[in-house]
C-alpha cells in the first residue's frame, strides 16, 4: 500500500536529483567523477522504481466505467513506456553499467540527450502531481492511500 504522501515525496526527490544532476552535467569535468556517476545511477534506479510503483495505480482507472478516466490511464501508461524506452536507449548509449561509468565521446550530444531525458521525467512528475494523483483521489474517494 502506497500513500499519496509517499508518491509526492518520491516525486520531490526525483525533481531534486534531476535539478542537481542537470547542474552538475553542465560542467564537463564533473561528468567523469565517481560521485556524479553514483548519483546518476541512483537517479536512474529511482526513476525505474517510481514508474513501477505508479504502474500499480492504473488498474483502478482502467476498471472505471468513465471512458475519459480510461483514456487518462492509457496516456500515462503510454508515457511510461516512452520514458522506459528513452532511459534504456540512453543507458545503452552513454553508460557502462558494469563499471558504473558514463561514457562520453561527444559531450554536446550527451548534454542534449541528458537534458531531454531529464526534462521528460520532470514533465512526467508534474503531470502525475497535477493530473494523475488528483484523478485517483477523486475516483477512489481516498485522500491518503493511492493504492
Amino acid at each position: 500500500m502506497i500513500t499519496f504522501d509517499e508518491l509526492n515525496a518520491e516525486n520531490h526527490k526525483l525533481v531534486e536529483l534531476s535539478n542537481v544532476l542537470l547542474y552538475l552535467f553542465e560542467d564537463r569535468a564533473m561528468c567523469d567523477t565517481e560521485t556524479v556517476c553514483n548519483l546518476f545511477f541512483n537517479y536512474i534506479d529511482k526513476v525505474k522504481n517510481h514508474l513501477e510503483q505508479v504502474d500499480h495505480l492504473y488498474a483502478g482507472l482502467l476498471a472505471d466505467s468513465n471512458q475519459d478516466v480510461n483514456n487518462v490511464a492509457r496516456r500515462f501508461m503510454s508515457g511510461e513506456q516512452e520514458i522506459k524506452k528513452l532511459i534504456s536507449s540512453y543507458v545503452k548509449r552513454w553508460c557502462n553499467k558494469q563499471r558504473h561509468e558514463l561514457i562520453i565521446r561527444d559531450y554536446d550530444r550527451f548534454l542534449d540527450d541528458t537534458q531531454g531525458m531529464f526534462h521528460m521525467v520532470l514533465a512526467r512528475v508534474q503531470d502525475e502531481t497535477e493530473k494523475l494523483y488528483p484523478l485517483i483521489r477523486e475516483i477512489r474517494g481516498d485522500k491518503q492511500r493511492a493504492a
